[in-house]
C-alpha cells in the first residue's frame, strides 16, 4: 500500500495535487478538509497569519494521527496531512487533510477526528497580525 503523506511546507499547497496523489484504482472516495486564512478575527481584521512549527516533532505527531485514523477506521486506505508554515495572507490555504477509501462510509467522522487531533497534539503555532497594527499568538481554533 502506498505511504501516507505528511508534510510541513512554506510553499503554497495544491489541494488538487494532494487528491491526485491519493487516487489509485482501489479508491472510490477522497474526502478533504481545507483550512483557509480568514480575514475576520472577531472585532479585528487579519492582515496575515504566521505559522511556526517544531518540524521533527510535528512530522512525528502527524504520522501518529495518520496511524490513529487508520486504526480506528480500517476502511481508510491513505491519509494526507499537509500544513503551511511562514507568512500566509488572507485567502491562502493553511492546512489540507485528505483521506482515501474504497467507499465513503466513515470518511467524514475520520476527517473531523484528524483535524481535531492536529490542533490538539501537533506543535504548530499561529500568530495573527492585524490590519492597522498589533499581533497575537493564538490558541488553534
Amino acid at each position: 500500500m502506498p505511504a501516507d503523506i505528511v508534510m510541513l511546507t512554506e510553499d503554497p499547497v495544491s489541494v488538487e495535487q494532494i487528491v491526485s496523489a491519493l487516487n489509485e484504482p482501489a479508491i472510490g472516495a477522497v474526502a478533504t478538509f481545507v483550512g483557509v486564512v480568514r480575514r475576520d478575527a472577531g472585532e479585528r481584521s487579519v492582515q496575515h497569519l504566521v505559522y511556526e512549527a517544531y518540524p521533527e516533532m510535528a512530522a512525528s505527531e502527524m504520522k501518529r494521527i495518520c496511524q490513529e485514523v487508520k486504526d480506528h477506521w480500517p476502511t481508510i486506505r491513505r491519509v494526507a496531512i499537509v500544513h503551511r508554515t511562514g507568512v500566509l495572507p488572507v485567502g491562502e490555504v493553511s492546512v489540507v487533510i485528505a483521506l482515501s477509501a474504497a467507499h465513503r462510509e466513515e470518511m467524514f467522522d475520520a476527517l473531523h477526528y484528524a483535524i481535531d487531533r492536529l490542533k490538539e497534539i501537533v506543535p504548530i503555532w499561529k500568530k495573527e497580525v492585524w490590519e492597522g497594527g498589533g499581533e497575537e499568538w493564538k490558541e488553534e481554533s
